[in-house]
């Protein structure tokens, strides 16, 4: 039967002498023998289950974990169980790791935004991220309300061609536009917008927001406060007050 060193079983199952003599003290790997210059010395079944030890390890097991999977050699239940735990905590970890890529990835693309990235502006995209909900109900509220109107316009239009009621289409043009203005009033009474330059929310009069070229996220407008001029990013705010159209 071969006998190892405490260095020649780390070297085996490539570990470090210390984690060796620490599972000694911790009594889950206590040598067979000790030599007579009070060396430790480890059998074959010491080295398997080291390696046992090695494994779980690499699973994330804890050390009192394993101690007691080790004490309980014939009892399935316990070793089951203890499994199952620590699959929940590998899937909590890997749960949050994801939500922290999700954010990471949101913050990467959120500073494409920017022309000149800092500081501030990682604070910027952090507060797009928390204010995201609230914007994507704002826009599925403004998408529901327009639900109606299109329906009025198919209906119109149909009833246009099969039964030459054209006047129901005027009547549907003339909702839309009211439809429209009413809305847009609500929309950017509602839209703040972060300048890429300053960082300071702002809030434009409606005759700049509702011509101002844009995109689904940024709309090209002048900073009240520094008097920037290009594309500021959308968050949804509260209503402003004594709005000037």
């Amino acid at each position: 039967m071969s006998k190892y060193t405490t260095g020649e079983i780390a070297k085996l199952c490539s570990v470090t002498v210390r984690t060796v003599q620490y599972y000694d003290t911790r009594g889950i790997l206590v040598p067979t023998e000790l030599s007579e210059g009070g060396r430790r010395l480890y059998s074959d079944n010491d080295l398997k289950k080291m390696q046992i030890i090695c494994f779980l390890r690499e699973l994330g097991l804890s050390i009192d974990s394993i101690s007691q999977m080790l004490k309980e050699e014939n009892s399935n239940e316990v070793i089951s169980l203890l499994l199952e735990e620590q699959e929940k905590v590998l899937k909590k970890e890997i749960e949050e790791n994801q939500s922290k890529l999700d954010k990471l990835k949101s913050l990467e693309q959120g500073l494409k935004s920017f022309e000149k990235t800092s500081v501030e502006s990682i604070g910027d995209v952090a507060y797009i991220m928390q204010n995201k909900k609230k914007q994507k109900r704002f826009h599925t509220i403004i998408l529901l309300c327009g639900i109606p109107v299109s329906v009025f316009q198919l209906v119109a239009i149909i009833l246009w061609i099969t039964k030459g009621l054209w006047w129901l289409f005027l009547i549907w043009l003339a909702v839309a536009v009211i439809y429209g203005v009413v809305a847009s009033i609500f929309y950017f009474n509602r839209a703040s917008y972060i300048c890429p330059e300053c960082h300071e929310k702002f809030k434009p009069n409606f005759k700049e927001s509702f011509f101002a070229n844009h995109t689904p996220a940024t709309r090209k407008l002048t900073c009240s406060n520094c008097g920037y001029n290009g594309f500021c990013i959308e968050v949804i705010g509260e209503k402003k007050q004594n709005e000037n159209f």
